[in-house]
């Protein structure tokens, strides 16, 4: 924990140098205030996992065959992810054009249970999201406040699916918390 916090620190600190050493950035002139061109930018990813590799929700045991084998009721364990990030900047002029806003939700799909049922499922399980805001502060550094929330199940399965059933929380449960973000080199356009 020491080190976490002493890592924490020393970025802080780094931000902090690069803010005061970094000459005032010119106000763009002209043109408008809200939703400049480009505003809004992301990405989708869809995975599969192959059988034996399934993406752990953390909403069943582990050990989810044994309650039941192929037929148990916590078969929860993904096959398909569907992510996506997607960021705002609302602002074209002034200091608030340095503002971000962002979401990154992750909706899992499967029916499988660990050495004991392997699927192809589509089944919708549920997703995770988080959200936040963020703000530039220089030499590539972001300073980002994040909010995740409860795994949401979707479905049959937002009940209590039997003994394996690990409840609520997810695999990262609820937090939040404050990041220091830095951005380096660039991919050429081809």
């Amino acid at each position: 924990m020491k080190r976490v916090l002493s890592i924490a620190l020393l970025l802080s600190l780094l931000c902090a140098v690069g803010v005061a050493q970094q000459s005032p950035t010119p106000a763009v002139g002209g043109g408008r205030l809200f939703f400049p061109r480009n505003f809004i930018w992301g990405y989708g990813q869809f995975d599969v996992a192959p059988p034996h590799n399934e993406p752990d929700p953390n909403i069943c045991a582990a050990n989810a065959g044994q309650f039941g084998g192929k037929d148990a009721p916590c078969n929860a364990f993904g096959r398909y992810l569907l992510s996506g990030y997607v960021e705002v900047r609302p602002f074209a002029r002034t200091q608030l054009r340095r503002l971000l806003f962002f979401g990154a939700p992750t909706v899992v799909f499967g029916k499988n249970i660990p050495q004991t049922l392997y699927t192809w499922s589509p089944a919708a399980i549920g997703w995770e999201r988080g959200w936040g805001a963020g703000i530039e502060i220089g030499r590539g550094f972001e300073l980002r406040v994040t909010q995740h929330f409860l795994f949401q199940r979707f479905g049959s399965r937002d009940r209590n699916l039997g003994p394996a059933d690990l409840g609520p929380n997810g695999p990262w449960g609820r937090y939040n918390v404050i990041g220091v973000r830095k951005y380096f080199g660039h991919r050429d356009a081809q």
